[in-house]
Parts: structure tokens; C-alpha cells; sequence
């Protein structure tokens, strides 16, 4: 496992990186819910998000608001690391004991480090399923630069592995040993009472509620295919081949439509910006995008130390 030298600066992610090409794509949204499930079923994590978070009351809203910040990270430059220690100080006070009497904090460092770790394979997997595919060679560029991401929030750097084989010995562990089926991840995976996002507010709950049951039922498939074959049969889940080869289709179908787009419109706002700013579009110090107000924490919760509110 890796460590950080004694005043060592840590280098922010530029546009020659993979994970700048890769990360921060509106085709990264299809695999949220499989990042929400696969963090909250790490026992520290998992109890934090039943004890602490109102996630289950905003899932759209706490979606969205967290890519800035999260994407800032990656596309801040200069300013990521600034972002970076913002995202950690969220963390600072969800601890707490759990149901089994474990203690857990989110700063632990194991558990920090998953909720990155799944970051990562996030961006692996929308790469290899909706954006035409990655290289072993690529892989292994992503896992260098997601450790030189990962230095940025100041964290210890024990549980990094290091090595790409040694990352995905420690993945095969962290599903097969560690993971476990809580309340947190089913709660993820249940879209029965999802509201519209907040964009689409305008559309009238009669519709919307027949829209959801397709959606739903969606996400939820193409989440299962995502999962590893030890994580499907944790929460019981059937993956036929059948499967594999429909999730092949929607996946060259989703990279088609995106390859009609300009670059620009494919990426989240921050990831956007970032690239303005290393092409010359907008100044070096021009302002960092920020969330609306529509995605903003309820408004009763916006003083907590917990939630990212630029307002």
C-alpha cells in the first residue's frame, strides 16, 4: 500500500489525462445508481447514509448538487485541491455506531477510500460500456491518475493499492469478503417512489408515475449488469446471457447518440468549464460553475456542515 511523503504537494488532473477524457461525461449518470449501491454496501459507509443523510428525500437534487464538487476534483486545476478539502470537511462529523455495535466514521480511510475507489471503476465502466471501450493499457493510465486524484483530499494513503492487479485483487476482496446487503442499498436500488428530477418538475404526477415504472425498472437492469457476479449474487440478482448481449446494444446505442454531440455539450458543467479553461475559452481564474438553487439541500438543512451550498 502506498504512502505520501512528509510536504509533498499533490499535482491536480490536467487535459492530458485519460480521466479528464473519460470522467465527468453526462454518460455517467448511468451508472449512479451503481455507484450509491456499491458505497452503501460498505459497512462504515452504508450506516452513515442511514444515520446521517437525507438522501432518500432528495435523490435527484443530492445527485446533481454533488457533481460540482465531486468533478471539481478532477477539473479545478489550480483550485482542485481547495475542492477536494471542501468534499472531505462534508465528512468530518458522520460517525457514529452502528445497529451491530461497530463504530464508523466516513474519514476512515478505508472507507473514504472505496467511495473513490467506486469513482474510479465508475469511470471504467461508463468508458468500456457507453463510450466505446478501454484498453488494458488505458486501464491502467486511469488507475495511476486515480491515485494522483486521490492525493488531493489529503487522506492517508494506506489503502491504495499499488498496482492495477493489486486494485483489482483488492476490488474481488472488497465484493467477495466486505460488502454486505444493508437497509442503505436497498434503498438505493428501490425506484418505486422516485420524483421527477427537478428539471422536469413540469411534468404532472399522473405522468410521471407511469413514466417511472419504465425508468425504474431500467435502471435497475442496467445497474445488475453492471455489478460484479459476486455483488449480483449478494443481493440476489439473475444475469443471463441474454442480458450481456442487450446490455451490448444499449450500450453502442447510448455511444452513438453522445458521438453526435459537440464535446462540450457531453460534459457536466464543471468538466465543461474545466476545459474551457485549458483551451483558452475563458480566463484561468474565471469562476468555478456552481449548482443551481434547485438543487440545493432542503432549506432547514443548508446550514449543516454536512451539505455543499454555494448559495
Amino acid at each position: 500500500m502506498r504512502s505520501q511523503s512528509e510536504g509533498e504537494r499533490p499535482t491536480p488532473l490536467g487535459p492530458d489525462s485519460l480521466t479528464w477524457r473519460y470522467f465527468g461525461d453526462w454518460r455517467g449518470m448511468l451508472q449512479g445508481v451503481w455507484a450509491g449501491s456499491m458505497q452503501n454496501m460498505h459497512p462504515g459507509l452504508g450506516a452513515g447514509v442511514e444515520e446521517h443523510s437525507i438522501f432518500f428525500d432528495e435523490r435527484w437534487e443530492r445527485l446533481y448538487r454533488s457533481l460540482y464538487p465531486i468533478g471539481g476534483v478532477v477539473f479545478d486545476g489550480d483550485r482542485a485541491e481547495e475542492t477536494a478539502l471542501q468534499v472531505r470537511g462534508y465528512h468530518a462529523d458522520i460517525k457514529g455506531v452502528d445497529a451491530q455495535g461497530r463504530r464508523y466514521h466516513a474519514l476512515d480511510p478505508d472507507t473514504f477510500y472505496w467511495a473513490h475507489a467506486t469513482f474510479f471503476m465508475g469511470t471504467i465502466l461508463t468508458a468500456d460500456h457507453f463510450m466505446g471501450g478501454v484498453t488494458e493499457a488505458q486501464k491502467r493510465q486511469l488507475f495511476t491518475e486515480h491515485i494522483q486524484w486521490y492525493r488531493l483530499y489529503g487522506m492517508s494513503m494506506r489503502p491504495v493499492p499499488d498496482t492495477w492487479e493489486d486494485f483489482q485483487l483488492y476490488w474481488k476482496r472488497m465484493c467477495h469478503e466486505v460488502l454486505e446487503d444493508n437497509k442503505a442499498t436497498r434503498d438505493v436500488l428501490d425506484l418505486s417512489k422516485l420524483g421527477p428530477p427537478p428539471y422536469a418538475s413540469w411534468i404532472p404526477g399522473r405522468a410521471w408515475a407511469l413514466l417511472r415504472i419504465p425508468i425504474a425498472r431500467g435502471f435497475v437492469w442496467l445497474i445488475v449488469g453492471l455489478y460484479d457476479a459476486e455483488v449480483r449474487e449478494l443481493l440476489g440478482y439473475r444475469w443471463t446471457a441474454r442480458d450481456e448481449k442487450l446490455l451490448g446494444v444499449v450500450g453502442r446505442a447510448v455511444n452513438a447518440a453522445f458521438s453526435l454531440l459537440p464535446r462540450r455539450y457531453r460534459m457536466h458543467p464543471r468538466g465543461r468549464a474545466g476545459w474551457d479553461r485549458a483551451e483558452g475559452r475563458s480566463a484561468p481564474d474565471s469562476a468555478l460553475p456552481q449548482t443551481p438553487s434547485r438543487n440545493l439541500a432542503p432549506e432547514a438543512e443548508r446550514g449543516s456542515s454536512k451539505h455543499y451550498n454555494p448559495m
